[in-house]
């Protein structure tokens, strides 16, 4: 038992390493030796928990990922409106995003990057299943405009990662009522 822990103790402290690297340096300046001295590990320590740094990556977004969904459809049920539905997964988004910065920040790069393999992308899409439920629920009850799901969370959940952005770099404060203004912002974009 106590073996496992400390694997997991090892592999936790590269998944951490790995994102506080990738925030600060970006996909390309991070190689697997700051990897390892940042986790404490030695670099072939590495190899034992992923393949290549690849699969590090993978790993991590996917975890990221799954992190993220789960706070973003918290107290969500599908028998809520859209609106309703929506607010809520929106806030918690936000939330999410506000609180937990270099997740947020890992996840934004990773958006804009070919650096996800495609399959681990797609497989990270299904996380955000029960938006895109919404969302095709929305269209069918004429609640929602007929646009695809890609320029629904164009208009929605990007804007967050500016704002958020703008927040971090101290240009921009978001607070309760700025959240608010945006929510309806990001509704108004959408509906019918």
């Amino acid at each position: 038992m106590l073996k496992k822990e400390k694997i997991t103790d090892k592999k936790s402290a590269l998944l951490n390493a790995t994102l506080t690297l990738v925030n600060n340096h970006g996909f390309h300046n991070t190689p697997m030796s700051k990897i390892a001295k940042l986790a404490g590990v030695s670099p072939a320590t590495i190899y034992l928990y992923f393949e290549h740094k690849q699969d590090l990556i993978n790993t991590l977004y996917l975890e990221v990922k799954e992190s993220f969904s789960a706070c973003a459809f918290e107290g969500y049920q599908e028998e809520l409106s859209v609106k309703k539905g929506f607010e809520l997964i929106w806030f918690n988004i936000a939330n999410y995003k506000l609180k937990q910065i270099n997740e947020a920040t890992f996840l934004s790069q990773c958006d804009n990057s070919p650096m996800i393999d495609e399959a681990i992308r797609v497989e990270g899409l299904k996380h955000l299943q029960p938006l895109l439920n919404l969302w095709e629920k929305g269209r069918k009850e004429g609640i929602i405009k007929p646009l695809s799901d890609y320029i629904l969370y164009a208009y929605t959940i990007y804007p967050l990662s500016f704002l958020l952005e703008m927040q971090d770099r101290e240009i921009y404060s978001v607070n309760e009522k700025i959240k608010k203004e945006t929510f309806q912002a990001a509704w108004d974009a959408i509906r019918i």
